[in-house]
């Protein structure tokens, strides 16, 4: 299945649908497995798309709704998958009045993806942030661990070419 929002089609392998099923039937019939299981089919899979929550919901025998209510409710949980390299820009007060809004919007347009989205490639990913604690270095971005300070629009063609290769 392919996710509109990220244009990235789900490639769980088989040895990875083993491993979820057998951490599910672990922790199956143990009060609050849920969200042990998520975290465990988290870190398999680096995010926890619908196939997922399915294959957990039919392991614990409970409603998908419950599991998709519980993925979407705690920020460790992500819907959509991350890029290789994942592009975070503090959208902070500091950050915001010293023109990030207008940075993320550069990095939008180079990389043809919004908020929470994935390349197709799966290359880039592009999140949002909320203060990173380098305020005085705003606007401040994080591509993987590289922290880029002072950053304006014209930066992010050479800051993308870095990761491209």
């Amino acid at each position: 299945m392919v996710n509109s929002k990220t244009r990235v089609a789900f490639k769980g392998t088989a040895a990875q649908e083993e491993q979820l099923l057998k951490a599910i039937e672990k922790k199956k019939g143990e009060r609050g497995a849920l969200m042990p299981i998520m975290q465990e089919a988290n870190d398999i899979y680096g995010y926890l798309p619908i196939e997922v929550q399915t294959m957990i919901a039919e392991g614990l025998e409970i409603p998908v709704e419950e599991v998709y209510s519980t993925a979407t409710f705690y920020s460790q949980f992500s819907l959509n998958p991350k890029g290789k390299n994942r592009v975070s820009i503090c959208l902070g007060t500091a950050c915001y009045v010293k023109g990030a809004g207008d940075v993320f919007d550069a990095f939008s347009r180079e990389l043809g993806i919004g908020n929470g989205e994935c390349t197709e490639d799966t290359m880039f990913s592009l999140d949002s942030c909320r203060c990173i604690g380098a305020c005085g270095l705003a606007p401040v971005l994080l591509v993987n661990d590289d922290v880029y300070a002072g950053v304006v629009p014209g930066d992010v063609p050479t800051i993308l070419k870095k990761y491209r290769g």
